[in-house]
């Protein structure tokens, strides 16, 4: 029973299905007969008996059709068959028309043609016609093009390519000969490129050989400028009755021969004022810049100019190695460097883009940094004042030409001041050779004048000052010698040659004078100082010429205030400024005085030595000459020679040689009776040698120089007077009891100096006794003498020994 009603359930979805495929397209059946299979077991069985039930339903349908309309079928094809033969008899009838029609109508065929073929004529004439009317404006500037780039007229022949390519080829880009055209225009513009860059290189060869004349042309304008603004600046001041310190002035006689040749030269270069543009022609660069851009290529063309010109940078920054040797070697170096950048501010402003400001800056920073350094490093060689000078005179031209072309030039300078420093070394050592000539030429003697014109010639020279001297009359002296007018004249030389290098520094007054009273000081405290300490120790200078050097540097001395009044007339800056620097000549020469001094009382003291030198005492005489020794007389006589030179000295120079002078003859007196290698001396020696003990202390009492007070001097011979007392005196009794008291009356004898001399003496009595042994009268008072001698001897050596345990 549940297969029955499975059964019955499914009769519907087969007839479902059946009328579903009945009315559905042939490539749907598919999914339908899917579903057959895919609901009940055996359901496709089912399905197939009621598939052929209604197969067999639709037959039985058809057969009923056809039996229905089978005679009206029948009737249609019997009249079928009658028409038949009305066709057959049509088809002839149209044969035979046809026929005669196709005869009728061949000569109209044959002209109809011949009309065709003219029209088809007429029609490619007139497309042909067409055709060249587009194509001749093509080949017109095609060859306007090749005539272009014949003329060398490039930019011109770009331009025709762009009309070419973007106006004229499209009409006619499918002939064959335009698609020749086009493939030839990119080795037209390649040409174009290579000649341009042919002619750029050319250009870059040709600046470079330029370049130094273009920096001629710059610098000598900037140079007539600033002559120019110098002058009016001047003629300015002038009306308005101003004196204001202008750099450029110095000196003025020098300064106003200059300006005067500088406006003749620039009256005569008048007619004829070169630029830049009237010595190098830019086209090349114009061109092939207006062709890359029109190439679209600017920015290759941008990078390979400025490499060029990067590369030609670094050879005119290289110098030539001798380039220190004169200033026309710093002069090409400058002109160059002016050259090459006066070229690229004119490309940068006459272009828009090839060379830009930032690159420009880079470009000088870069060559401004070399040329620092190849200054710095060139200068250095130079050793003369005047080449430095030029070389200063150079780069502030070069600085003045650049800075007007908008380049900074502070750095430069800045090495200005450095090369100021070695400028002033320079001018340190030149000034030296003139000094050590000047002192060479002098003959250390005052300066005769034998009437007013002299007196004079020398005091313009030099600011001497003296009113007891104005009064005497002629032939008269001034107190120094001819060196001195002549340092001072050089000092002011000096300082007019260290202003020289403050022209167009752009510094103020103030530093100008601090720079120059600092260079002063260092031409006072080191060259001149040197210099006069170099003379001073020289073998050659003697006494005489050591006391007209301290007298000079005294004058020198006083003059130092003349020469600060020189430096502040020049920069018109009060030395009462709190910043003003002040000269050091005062200590310059008091240590050359000093230095002096002592040279004297060396000198002094050396030629002491060589007169004590020529004392030729008989130690073994017995009896004195009975006047003072020739050497002694001679000594004595010098030294009242020398001390009368003196009297022009400062007042304790003198004194102290004086005292020196008897101190150091006592010490050479005293050193020559204790001499190690005298071995013995006779009591007439020591008589004989004290005779000229009392001439030193007759010339020690004579004041040899004024001022000294008492017996001053006689106490530089008190030791040897004590010593030659006690032995001509024979008071040995008083020496020993009184040794040790403040009032002793020997309290200067040193037992060990009086035992070394009594040593000698008995040596001296005991060779005459042996000589005198015939005299047997004289053997007990000498035995009596010798024994009291040496019992003295050993009383000394007690003292002596007593001193050193002491010490």
């Amino acid at each position: 029973m549940a297969e029955n009603g499975d059964g019955l359930g499914t009769v519907p979805e087969h007839e479902r299905i059946l009328q579903e495929i009945e009315s559905t397209d042939t490539a749907c059946v598919g999914p339908t007969l899917r579903s057959v299979y895919d609901d009940q077991p055996n359901a496709h069985k089912k399905f197939m008996e009621k598939l052929d039930a209604c197969i067999r339903n639709h037959d039985k349908e058809i057969e009923k059709m056809c039996n229905f309309h089978h005679q009206g079928f029948v009737d249609a094809i019997t009249e079928l068959l009658k028409v038949r033969t009305d066709a057959e008899k049509l088809k002839v009838q149209v044969t035979d028309t046809n026929r005669r029609f196709q005869d009728a109508g061949k000569e109209v065929i044959v002209q109809t043609e011949d009309i065709i073929r003219c029209r088809i004529q007429q029609r490619n004439i007139t497309t042909v016609v067409e055709k060249l009317q587009l194509c001749l404006p093509v080949l017109e500037m095609y060859s306007k093009l090749k005539e272009q780039m014949s003329a060398k007229r490039y930019y011109s022949a770009l331009k025709t390519m762009e009309q070419l390519e973007n106006v004229f080829f499209p009409r006619v880009s499918q002939y064959r000969f335009c698609q020749l055209m086009i493939e030839n225009l990119p080795k037209l513009r390649e040409d174009i490129k290579e000649i341009s860059m042919s002619d750029l290189k050319d250009f870059l060869e040709s600046i470079r050989k330029h370049s130094d004349k273009i920096g001629e042309t710059a610098m000598k304008q900037a140079q007539q400028q600033k002559i120019f603004n110098v002058a009016l600046q001047k003629q300015n001041n002038v009306k308005f009755g101003k004196n204001v310190y202008i750099n450029d002035r110095i000196p003025e006689e020098r300064n106003e021969v200059e300006l005067k040749r500088g406006f003749e030269e620039e009256d005569e270069n008048e007619e004829e004022v070169l630029t830049v543009q009237d010595l190098v022609d830019f086209s090349p660069v114009y061109r092939c810049l207006h062709i890359y851009s029109v190439l679209g290529d600017e920015e290759t063309f941008e990078n390979y100019y400025r490499k060029q010109r990067k590369k030609q940078a670094r050879l005119v920054l290289q110098p030539q190695s001798n380039m220190h040797e004169t200033v026309d070697g710093y002069r090409r170096y400058f002109t160059q460097i002016v050259g090459f950048f006066v070229v690229e501010d004119h490309i940068l402003h006459v272009t828009q883009g090839l060379v830009t400001r930032a690159y420009t800056d880079e470009l000088w920073n870069m060559a401004l940094s070399k040329i620092i350094a190849v200054l710095r490093a060139h200068s250095s060689y130079c050793t003369d004042p005047d080449l430095v000078l030029e070389l200063k005179n150079l780069i502030v031209i070069f600085a003045d030409t650049l800075q007007g072309y908008g380049f900074p030039v502070n750095r430069l300078f800045d090495l200005l001041f450095e090369i100021r420093d070695q400028y002033n070394e320079t001018l340190l050592k030149k000034w030296a050779g003139v000094f050590r000539d000047i002192f060479e030429e002098d003959n250390y003697s005052p300066i005769p004048i034998v009437n007013e014109e002299e007196y004079k010639v020398v005091i313009s020279k030099f600011p001497f000052q003296d009113p007891d001297l104005e009064k005497q009359s002629f032939p008269k002296k001034f107190p120094m010698s001819q060196s001195v007018p002549h340092i001072y004249i050089q000092v002011k030389e000096f300082i007019y040659a260290s202003l020289k290098f403050s022209e167009s520094l752009h510094r103020s007054s103030t530093e100008i004078d601090d720079m120059l009273r600092k260079s002063t000081n260092l031409l006072l405290t080191r060259t001149l100082s040197s210099c006069l300490l170099n003379l001073i120790r020289k073998p050659h200078i003697g006494l005489t010429e050591l006391v007209q050097i301290i007298i000079n540097t005294t004058h020198l001395e006083q003059a130092c205030k003349y020469l600060e009044d020189f430096i502040t007339n020049i920069t018109n800056i009060s030395q009462e400024t709190v910043h003003t620097t002040r000269l050091y000549g005062l200590s310059t020469f008091k240590d050359a005085r000093h230095a002096a001094e002592g040279e004297i009382y060396t000198k002094l003291n050396q030629k002491i030595d060589e007169f004590v030198q020529l004392a030729d005492y008989d130690w073994t005489m017995s009896e004195p000459d009975g006047r003072a020794s020739g050497y002694l007389m001679d000594l004595i006589n010098f030294l009242r020679s020398i001390f009368q030179v003196f009297t022009h000295l400062p007042g304790k120079v003198a004194q102290t040689a004086c005292m020196s002078a008897c101190q150091h003859l006592s010490t050479s007196l005293m050193q020559m009776l204790l001499d190690s290698e005298l071995k013995q001396i006779s009591m007439g020696a020591v008589q004989q040698f004290n005779l000229d003990v009392i001439q030193c202390e007759l010339f020690a009492s004579s004041e040899p120089v004024p001022g000294l007070q008492g017996d001053t001097l006689q106490l530089a011979f008190i030791d040897l007077r004590q010593l030659l007392d006690l032995f001509m005196v024979w008071d040995w009794s008083t020496y020993l009891a009184d040794y040790g008291q403040p009032a002793s009356k020997y309290l200067r004898v040193n037992p060990n100096t009086a035992l070394t001399l009594l040593e000698k003496v008995h040596r001296g009595m005991k060779d005459t006794s042996k000589k005198n042994n015939i005299f047997a009268q004289f053997r007990k008072n000498d035995r009596d003498k010798q024994k009291l001698i040496e019992t003295v001897v050993k009383q000394l050596r007690s003292l002596v020994n007593g001193m050193s345990q002491h010490t």
